[in-house]
């Protein structure tokens, strides 16, 4: 998945019609390396080359590092334009010191190792990628796409960055913000009437939203409704009601249009620290802290 994004440079200079991107592979020592999917890939090794931008490449475990290594991620900070390290590669960068007191995301499997091994680095476990000055991290797998066509964005416009994503059949980039989770996709109700329920929720989110009015929704009794849905979600009614509010909710506060307690009323929660409970116990922080990062990521 990690060469995902040399594809986005690749379809942007077919886009642009010139060689706006030129792409090596490197490694310390050179040769053929071999893929976590076991074939290989020739790469250059480290020299002094100057690069506009310097990508480290992400794997399915966090191998040892090596001096060399170091060396080139904290030359690549000082003479690139830009460093970047999706997935897994942030370790790269948090090893070299260079993540130190900056903001950073990664793979949300990955999350708690990085904060532990790292304490001195901001770990945003729920982004899809973060810009802090010249260093560019991403969540995994495909948000590598993401941190890609937002940089292309940045060199050559958005309407440039959109194309390539309609002939990369992707979403056109999701925003660094963007939640690496979603409660929908967490619910997965296996059959149809639940499965209503779960969008009426969704569409209805100001309403009360009680066990039998959802019960109803999916032509179910209130006990036949509650069996079903916690047998096939892993969820109560309740709880998965309460992740759905938290979810429009920082969504709103992420567009940054509308006041605490508009999104409050707008997304069931009534008030603003009934809200502020709840986005405790689901994200572990406050809704105040969703919307600073949302504007230092929309600052960056």
């Amino acid at each position: 998945m990690g060469f995902a994004a040399v594809t986005a440079f690749e379809m942007a200079n077919l886009e642009l019609g010139v060689s706006a991107y030129e792409i090596d592979l490197l490694s310390e020592t050179g040769g053929e390396v071999k893929s976590s999917a076991g074939f290989g890939v020739v790469t250059s090794a480290f020299d002094d080359t100057v690069y506009d931008t310097v990508m480290f490449g992400a794997g399915t475990a966090i191998e040892p590092m090596t001096p060399g290594l170091m060396e080139f991620a904290r030359r690549s900070l000082q003479t690139s334009r830009r460093v970047a390290a999706p997935c897994t590669g942030a370790f790269i960068l948090a090893e070299a010191g260079l993540l130190d007191g900056r903001r950073a995301t990664t793979h949300w499997a990955f999350a708690h190792q990085l904060r532990t091994r790292f304490p001195a680095v901001r770990i945003e476990e729920d982004r899809i990628f973060i810009v802090d000055g010249s260093v560019w991290t991403s969540a995994g797998m495909t948000a590598g796409i993401d941190l890609a066509l937002a940089m292309i964005e940045k060199d050559h416009g958005a309407d440039v960055a959109r194309s390539i994503a309609r002939k990369l059949v992707v979403y056109h980039r999701r925003a660094g913000g963007q939640s690496q989770f979603s409660a929908l996709l967490e619910l997965e109700p296996k059959s149809d009437r639940i499965q209503k329920s779960v969008e009426y929720a969704k569409a209805n989110l100001r309403g009360l939203l009680s066990v039998e009015e959802l019960a109803d929704a999916a032509g179910l009794s209130a006990r036949q409704f509650s069996r079903a849905f916690r047998a096939e979600t892993g969820q109560s009614p309740a709880k998965a009601v309460e992740h759905l509010r938290v979810e429009a909710a920082r969504l709103m506060m992420e567009e940054g249009r509308h006041s605490m307690d508009v999104i409050a009323e707008e997304t069931g929660f009534t008030d603003r620290e009934r809200m502020r409970r709840a986005f405790l116990r689901t994200l572990g922080q406050p809704p105040q802290t969703i919307r600073r990062n949302a504007r230092e990521s929309a600052a960056a």
